[in-house]
C-alpha cells in the first residue's frame, strides 16, 4: 500500500508502466477514512484491506504528477534524525563508530514534498540520503522483538546539512537548527506500507547530482538497526503516530570529500532507495 499526500489530501497510490496514479482516500470510501494521512494511521489495517479491492482504472482515479506529491506526513508531533549510523559514514569523516544512537531533531517546518524547490542559504549546504521510519502505533519502551510492528512504513528523505551553521557554535554543534531551512527535510514520494518492504536492513540506497553518484550504499551497514532505534528512542520519550525517523546516512557526503564539495545553484539532486521510489530537489541562491 503507498499513500501520499496531495492538496493536503491523503491519497491511494498506485504505480504501473512508469504512471502513478492516484485515489482521493476520503472521497472514495464516502468519508469512511480521513483525509489525513496521520488520522489514517489509527485506521492502518482497516484501510489497507479496504485498498486491496480498489480499482484505479475507474471514476475518481487520476494520474498524479510527481510535483504534485507533498511531504506524506504534514505535521509530525517529533521528528528524529540519527547521526553517524552508517560505519562507512563514521569512517569518511574520521570518528569512532558511536556506542549509543547520536540523536537530534530536524523541526517540523523544514518538511517538504518530493519535488520542490529548496533555497541555499549558504555556500555550505550538504546532501544526506536517508531511510525514514513512519511510526503507526505509539509507546513506550517498545521492545526490540516487537519494534517493527509500530512501524507504518517507510519513505525516501534527505537530511540536508548548511555544515557552516551546523559547526559555528565551535564545541556546541548546532545540529537541529542547521538541518532545518526551509526545505531541509524532504520526504516522499509517498509511504509505502511496511508489509511491502520485506526486509527494511537490507535496502539499496543513492543520491545523484545530475550524471554523478554521489552516494551508493545499503541499510545493512546501518550501526543501530530501525527496531534498536525505536526501542531506545521509545525507553526515553513518548511515541507518538505519525513520528518520523531520519535513520542515517551512508558515505559520500560533500564535507567527508577532500575537498570538501557543497550544493550549487542549479544543481538537481535526486535520491532514491529500493522499493521506496525517488525524491528530486533543484536548488537556487537564496532570495
Amino acid at each position: 500500500m503507498l499513500i501520499g499526500t496531495v492538496n493536503n489530501r491523503a491519497f491511494l497510490i498506485r504505480t504501473a508502466g512508469g504512471q502513478v496514479r492516484g485515489l482521493d482516500i476520503a472521497q472514495t470510501s464516502q468519508e469512511r477514512f480521513s483525509s489525513q494521512t496521520t488520522k489514517l494511521l489509527d485506521d492502518w489495517a482497516l484501510l489497507h484491506e479496504w485498498a486491496r479491492s480498489l480499482d484505479f482504472e475507474g471514476a475518481g482515479a487520476r494520474t498524479v504528477e510527481a510535483y504534485e506529491l507533498e511531504a506524506p506526513i504534514v505535521s509530525p508531533r517529533q521528528v528524529f534524525a540519527i547521526g553517524m549510523n552508517y560505519k562507512d559514514h563514521a569512517a569518511e569523516v574520521n570518528l569512532e563508530l558511536p556506542t549509543t544512537p547520536a540523536v537530534f531533531t530536524k523541526y517540523v517546518s523544514s518538511l517538504t514534498g518530493a519535488v520542490d524547490t529548496v533555497e541555499l542559504p549558504s555556500e555550505s549546504v550538504d546532501w544526506e540520503v536517508e531511510l525514514v521510519a513512519v511510526i503507526g502505533i505509539g509507546g513506550r519502551d517498545i521492545p526490540e522483538s516487537a519494534a517493527l510492528e509500530h512501524v507504518a512504513g517507510y519513505m525516501v528523505g534527505q537530511d540536508l546539512s548548511d555544515r557552516a551553521l551546523q559547526f559555528a557554535g565551535g564545541g556546541a554543534p548546532q545540529f537541529s537548527v542547521a538541518k532545518s531551512y526551509k526545505g531541509f527535510a524532504p520526504t516522499g514520494p509517498w509511504i509505502t506500507s511496511s508489509d511491502e518492504i520485506a526486509d527494511p536492513g537490507n535496502l539499496t540506497m543513492r543520491c545523484s547530482r545530475g550524471d554523478e553518484v554521489l552516494q551508493h550504499g545499503s541499510t545493512s551497514n546501518l550501526v543501530f538497526d530501525i527496531p534498536y532505534l525505536i526501542h531506545h528512542l521509545s525507553s526515553i520519550v513518548l511515541l507518538y503516530p505519525g513520528d518520523l525517523i531520519f535513520t542515517g546516512t551512508p558515505d559520500g557526503v560533500g564535507f567527508g570529500r577532500s575537498p570538501q564539495r557543497y550544493l550549487l545553484p542549479g544543481d538537481e539532486l535526486v535520491s532514491s532507495i529500493e522499493g521506496l521510489g525517488e525524491i528530486r530537489q533543484r536548488f537556487v541562491p537564496r532570495s
